[in-house]
């Protein structure tokens, strides 16, 4: 028997799905390599050269089956002993070290730095997960008109229409647009405004300079007398634009209101 504080099974909203983490690829050519470096470690040109004829020779088997045809590790490996063998040839009785290998040193270097990129994709996709729930929960609560946008709400907004399976979020994009005329939020900044026009959609745009006019026009108008705007910017965006234009060009100083 379901006790009074348990909530019916169809009434419990599912969680949306966050934004997927990158990953770094597997790339079976750089693992070879590495694992091969780590093997070569110490040897002299000698033991490089018996190694480099062992690859060829395995090389060589494996060309005879087709289901190898597409093998990346092994081809990466031949090259890299193929490498090694002529860095040592000038040096035959130096000792292989990849700790003074230039090549190996600027791929570490360009590997510490990738990874430093994926981290802050990371949290910057963690960031926006976090966002858009908060946004998510002022819509439940009627609230959202009342909050500051900041900035990357940009990329919330196409979060939340991304969870909503694609479709256009048109609460979330009165929001930004009203935001965005009114010089709101992060949109007091002349830069976030000027960066909004390659970050929203045209429609959002459109809304927001339509907006921008009307309320010049009109002293005092309550934008939700202007709900008509989005309706005009969403049915065709760039007439709505032209028309934002238009007013705003017609505006002058001697006769706003």
């Amino acid at each position: 028997m379901m006790t009074a504080l348990a909530a019916p099974a169809h009434r419990r909203r599912p969680l949306p799905p966050r934004v997927a983490a990158p990953r770094e690829p597997v790339d079976p050519a750089r693992i070879g390599r590495r694992v091969l470096r780590r093997q070569a470690r110490g040897m002299d040109a000698g033991v490089v050269e018996a190694a480099l004829e062992e690859a060829r020779f395995d090389a060589r088997q494996a060309s005879r089956y087709e289901d190898l045809a597409d093998d990346l590790r092994g081809p990466a490996e031949l090259a890299e002993w193929e490498r090694i063998a002529a860095l040592l040839a000038p040096r035959r009785r130096a000792l292989y070290d990849p700790d003074t290998d230039d090549v190996v040193q600027a791929q570490l270097a360009v590997d510490a730095a990738a990874a430093v990129a994926r981290e802050a994709e990371l949290q910057e996709a963690a960031r926006i997960a976090a966002r858009a729930d908060d946004l998510q929960a002022l819509r439940e609560l009627g609230t959202l008109e009342q909050t500051e946008p900041r900035h990357g709400d940009e990329a919330v907004r196409d979060e939340l229409t991304r969870r909503a399976g694609s479709y256009v979020q048109p609460d979330v994009d009165a929001w930004l647009a009203r935001a965005l005329a009114a010089h709101r939020g992060h949109y007091a900044d002349p830069a976030a405004r000027e960066a909004a026009a390659g970050l929203l959609h045209p429609p959002v745009l459109a809304h927001a300079a339509l907006l921008a006019a009307l309320t010049q026009l009109v002293a005092g108008v309550d934008v939700d007398q202007l709900s008509f705007a989005a309706r005009l910017a969403t049915a065709d965006s760039e007439a709505a634009g032209e028309l934002a234009a238009f007013l705003t060009r017609a505006i002058t100083p001697g006769n706003r209101a």
